[in-house]
């Protein structure tokens, strides 16, 4: 803990910032191994410049800061509201901060926590220390890698476990339920990455599609984008198969996903840019003819968020290191017909690329798959 504020504290220095403002999530975990949901009730962790910390919080939640390895002043404040700004201001007080700038984590501050914050600190501006937490969160060391191959495993197990049980006439919310089962037995933490995604058929043409009552049919593509938890650290793939015989160009598009795939992960290696994967990937797309069928980006950062940077698009000149971690997620959509998309976790290593997942890559039926 004591290396990541001290690496957060020179980071504040170099993005001219004064200080942090945290809501609950995963960069106050990252920093303190404290975990707070995010409610009614305003929790924020301030850290200064100079490395100090004060902790606004609910009294109820006071007892998580019991057996704690270091120091953390706390100001508490009762279930009345109106107790609500005497702790903030205390806190402010007690770190003397100046009339400069606060960082905060634009996805995550809210307008709640913000107004406290603005009351308290009145000569205080705020601005987004997103680039800030980037550069702090990026760089994967060896235990963090080591629970995300973890999260890996166990989401691949599940998937399997999962598949082994589909049968025609089940829909895509019995096959999602299925899995978050098999995730949780499988040994997931039970705050998954997100829901799982499963479409049948035409609905796989929807990237983010939500589970429905339609049936598994022959015929069907079948999309699955699924995660694990392992200690706050996650993963998130896609696999896509067939049900069934499918229409040629659906298996046609299914090759051209599994090279794309192949081409971005061949891509990476410390000092490329970010932005040369997406482009290796589309530029196989691009080539097929589907271009206007890849309708997102190459992939994300992933780590502690399922979503976190480094993004990987065609405008990144961002520098890939050794310990970043993303996905790389090509895919192709055919509105009213079916999608494939094909997923996987990787690392950046001194020679290239690795991936945290290895199932089969390949728009297989799924029996192929399950047998091999």
């Amino acid at each position: 803990m004591q290396f990541r504020l001290d690496k957060l504290i020179k980071l504040l220095g170099q993005h001219g910032l004064a200080g942090l403002a945290l809501n609950p999530g995963p960069t106050l975990a990252y920093l303190t191994g404290l975990h707070f949901h995010l409610m009614e009730r305003p929790t924020v962790l301030l850290v200064t410049a100079t490395g100090e910390l004060a902790l606004v919080l609910p009294e109820l939640e006071a007892g998580k800061l019991a057996g704690l390895p270091f120091e953390i002043r706390h100001y508490t404040y009762s279930d009345d509201p109106e107790t609500r700004p005497a702790a903030f201001s205390r806190a402010a007080e007690a770190l003397h901060l100046p009339g400069e700038s606060l960082g905060v984590e634009a996805t995550r501050m809210r307008y709640l926590e913000l107004t406290y914050l603005a009351d308290a600190l009145p000569d205080t501006g705020f601005e987004d220390a997103s680039d800030c937490l980037a550069d702090l969160r990026m760089i994967k060391d060896a235990s963090e890698l080591e629970k995300m191959r973890q999260a890996a495993e166990i989401a691949q197990t599940a998937l399997l476990a999962t598949l082994a049980r589909l049968q025609a006439g089940m829909t895509e919310k019995d096959v999602a339920n299925q899995l978050i089962i098999q995730l949780l037995e499988a040994g997931s933490d039970p705050g998954l990455p997100f829901a799982p995604i499963v479409s049948f058929g035409e609905n796989s043409a929807n990237p983010h599609a939500v589970p429905t009552d339609r049936p598994l049919r022959p015929g069907d593509l079948l999309l699955v984008d699924w995660g694990a938890n392992v200690d706050g650290y996650l993963s998130d793939i896609t696999r896509t198969f067939t049900f069934g015989e499918v229409e040629p160009e659906l298996l046609a598009i299914g090759e051209i996903v599994r090279k794309a795939n192949q081409a971005g992960r061949a891509a990476g290696a410390p000092g490329v840019e970010a932005g040369a994967i997406d482009r290796a990937a589309r530029a196989v797309i691009d080539a097929a003819g589907y271009g206007q069928a890849f309708i997102h980006r190459t992939g994300h950062g992933l780590g502690l968020e399922a979503h976190e940077a480094p993004y990987i698009y065609d405008g990144s000149s961002l520098a890939l290191m050794p310990g970043m971690t993303f996905t790389v997620e090509p895919g192709i959509y055919l509105p009213e017909k079916g999608g494939v998309r094909i997923e996987d976790d990787v690392v950046v290593t001194e020679n290239g690329l690795e991936s945290l997942t290895d199932l089969p890559r390949a728009v297989l039926p799924l029996e192929d798959f399950l047998g091999g």
